[in-house]
């Protein structure tokens, strides 16, 4: 998510941070080249246009160019200012209460609406509510069947369809979630290739019958900048709440989510970031704009830390760690544990300065060779790993499909985190995070 945008700003500051004193001529140069990395980004250029004319009323200040941290100021200022930038003044929420409440997805054929539909229920599912799925896409081949099947995989309420036409879908399903005590109602709306008139009709005449709680327009982040004239197309023959982005862990520029709000006036509200069912996130200003300059974003990885990690576990292998009884086998589990929260170059981007630094090699498949050597130990060589002399090496290398080499470099860099450990848990050695 952002890599290009990202790198470029991180570039950027990195050059400002290494000067002690900033010229007006250094801001004003700051202040072009990030101009340039946005446009490069695909943010909508009226969109530059205002957010840099923004910078340069605060940038080249005094609290800039007398700061005795010029570089870090100047950081600090860009922050602030894409973060007022995206966010608004209302605190984002999924309006998703009623006897039953309706929440209504729209947008073009192609951007993520079934899928969208099945993630927002898994994630009001997490808050306390049993939503309905509702298949209102009659046109695409095989669309009713695709949003019945994601239904059943993540155990999730799913109105089977017997009439034929939108108007009486929305009708019954309504009713139905009213027998069965269920909100809100999910509608998965028919899409097209482009803006028609017979979509929008069809669109226009349910929201009328039905008083959606939210309209949510599901969006492509990938699209760019098409994905603000579409968002100006639906607002004017539609209007809609919030808008969703989809696909924002495959948009390495970040053009959408920084065009959108400002073009539209409306919030985004939800982000799509992976293709699994609990890939959905509350979109956060604050959090976004850290996530844009490299800044990382603690707070998410926290809150997914907490939905996904046994505290118990958690206590019980720190205990260990201290006590010098963590084996390879507590390990084991902690990488299954990890592995809950998603993707290890997403966990990345939310740690402070981890992207930024070329030696760190974020990479999934070592994870997969780590576990794989492990699980081809016996239980007592994960008790007690001192007792894998040559030939077990051997052995566990074949049996994980490994080399001997992977295996000793396994064992050792398991005995230097053990020590490292212990040394932080004591308070010898301080977080290993930039800035701490």
């Amino acid at each position: 998510m952002f890599d290009n945008i990202t790198a470029r700003l991180s570039e950027i500051f990195r050059k400002l941070g290494r000067k002690a004193k900033l010229s007006k001529k250094d801001v004003e140069k700051g202040l072009k080249d990030i101009r340039l990395a946005l446009l490069e980004a695909d943010v909508n250029y009226k969109v530059v246009k205002e957010f840099i004319a923004r910078l340069e009323k605060s940038a080249t200040g005094e609290r800039v160019l007398k700061s005795f941290t010029p570089g870090e100021t100047l950081l600090k200022v860009v922050y602030e200012e894409l973060r007022d930038f995206l966010s608004t003044k209302k605190k984002i929420e999924i309006k998703a209460d009623g006897r039953p409440g309706v929440v209504m997805l729209i947008g073009l054929q192609g951007s993520g609406k079934t899928t969208t539909a099945v993630k927002l229920a898994n994630f009001l599912r997490k808050k306390g509510k049993r939503s309905l799925l509702v298949p209102c896409d009659l046109k695409r081949p095989a669309a009713v069947e695709q949003l019945k099947i994601m239904a059943e995989q993540n155990n999730l309420s799913f109105y089977e369809i017997k009439e034929k036409t939108v108007v009486k879908i929305g009708k019954g399903a309504l009713e139905s979630a009213k027998k069965e005590c269920l909100t809100p109602v999910i509608l998965d709306t028919a899409g097209r290739l482009h803006i028609d008139d017979v979509m929008l009709e069809e669109l226009v005449q349910l929201k009328k019958l039905l008083s959606p709680k939210e309209v949510l327009l599901v969006l492509d982040s990938m699209t760019g900048q098409d994905a603000v004239n579409i968002g100006l197309e639906f607002q004017k023959k539609v209007d809609f709440d919030g808008t969703v982005l989809t696909k924002m862990d495959g948009d390495a520029r970040g053009g959408a989510a920084l065009s959108l709000k400002y073009v539209t006036g409306k919030p985004i509200k939800l982000i799509g970031t992976g293709e699994r069912p609990d890939d959905l996130e509350l979109f956060h200003a604050d959090r976004m704009a850290s996530r844009i300059l490299g800044m990382g974003d603690i707070s998410t990885l926290i809150e997914r830390a907490e939905e996904v990690i046994d505290k118990e576990e958690a206590e019980e292998a720190a205990k260990k760690f201290k006590e010098d009884r963590f084996t390879l086998e507590d390990f084991r589990k902690q990488i299954k544990m990890v592995k809950k929260l998603g993707p290890l170059e997403k966990l990345a981007g939310m740690i402070p300065g981890m992207k930024s630094m070329g030696q760190m090699d974020v990479d999934d498949d070592a994870i997969k060779r780590i576990e794989a050597i492990i699980n081809s130990m016996t239980v007592d060589e994960r008790g007690n790993p001192k007792v894998i002399n040559g030939s077990r090496r051997k052995r566990i290398a074949i049996g994980s499909g490994t080399t001997v080499r992977e295996v000793n470099r396994l064992l050792k860099d398991f005995e230097m985190m053990k020590k490292m450990m212990k040394q932080f848990s004591k308070g010898k050695i301080g977080f290993p995070f930039p800035g701490k």
